[in-house]
């Protein structure tokens, strides 16, 4: 009995030892996994993410990031914030539900699940909005009994805000130079193709008065003739009167 005790014991002995070990191979394989994901996650530009590395835009324009992810991320939420990123950093906003725009301030983000994209939209840029930004994904650990959070999945931006282009200088060069004087010039042909109109009018009015004129002097003279050849006739009696009264031998 106790030589059949002894060589159970050798035999338990090299299974026991095999099991130890692969316990201590999952073990290991475990813990190792969980660094790997975690320099995965942190390197910005992983292919789970993807998307521009410099964007740029111009002094009161707009610009937009567009980003894509892989289809495990599609109920995830994404997000837009300047670094470092902090909580209550004032440019800091996520997507909602799926096809839903979310604004904060000037900076809006929306989610095209199915197209595994998601756009920032960043408007009425200042000097001041340069800088790095972070484009990113809200990731939670959850397989093989791993539970946690793990850092969230992103890519750096770099934003480039350049002052107002020459193209929109010139614009108001122009218009301050040739469109407002082409104006001016239009307004007054405008006037100028209106006054004759109103000339016409005035002279309209003055030919009446001067037929007027004419009209009243030939009154004034056919009365003076009248009172004239009247005057003669009655003069002309008289004269034949006071001859025939007259004697003729004085």
């Amino acid at each position: 009995m106790p030589r059949k005790a002894e060589e159970g014991d050798g035999v338990r002995g090299p299974q026991m030892r095999r099991l130890q070990l692969q316990l201590e191979a999952q073990q290991w394989d475990k813990t190792m996994r969980l660094p790997l994901a975690l320099l995965f996650l942190c390197v910005p530009g992983s292919l789970s993410l993807s998307g521009p590395s410099t964007v740029m835009g111009t002094v009161g324009g707009s610009l937009s990031v567009q980003c894509q992810y892989k289809e495990k991320y599609k109920t995830f939420t994404k997000y837009w914030c300047r670094q470092p990123c902090l909580p209550l950093w004032n440019q800091t906003v996520a997507t909602g539900r799926s096809e839903e725009k979310m604004r904060s301030g000037r900076v809006s983000i929306v989610d095209h699940a199915e197209d595994l994209t998601f756009t920032v939209t960043l408007e009425n840029l200042t000097a001041d909005d340069a800088g790095k930004y972070r484009c990113g994904i809200a990731t939670i650990l959850q397989e093989e009994g791993l539970h946690g959070f793990l850092p969230d999945l992103f890519i750096q931006v770099q934003v480039f805000v350049s002052p107002r282009s020459q193209i929109v200088s010139i614009h108001f060069l122009l218009l301050i130079l040739l469109k407002v004087p082409l104006f001016l010039m239009m307004l007054s042909a405008v006037l100028w193709v209106n006054r004759p109109q109103w000339a016409i009018c005035g002279t309209q009015s003055r030919p009446e008065e001067d037929n007027l004129q004419p009209s009243l002097s030939i009154d004034i003279l056919s009365r003076n003739t009248a009172t004239h050849t009247r005057r003669g006739r009655t003069s002309g009696p008289k004269h034949s009167i006071s001859s025939h009264l007259v004697p003729q031998n004085w």
